[in-house]
């Protein structure tokens, strides 16, 4: 269920990656619904993100918790 969970995300992360703040806001959500090693795993997917959208790197503050 769990694994369930992080496709989910990066799927919504893509489909609001047009908009910075909309995707920030659901990077904050993922925090809190995902385990520990899924959060380092969106981490190291939002990094590779960032080099097609760089406008999207303010967002990685969140994940510095």
């Amino acid at each position: 269920m769990a694994r369930a969970m992080f496709e989910y995300t990066k799927t919504v992360l893509k489909k609001v990656s047009f908009d910075v703040n909309l995707f920030c806001k659901e990077v904050e959500k993922a925090i809190q619904r995902l385990l520990p090693h899924e959060v380092e795993e969106l981490k190291l997917w939002i990094i590779s993100l960032t080099e097609e959208n760089p406008q999207l790197s303010q967002c990685l503050i969140h994940l510095k918790t």
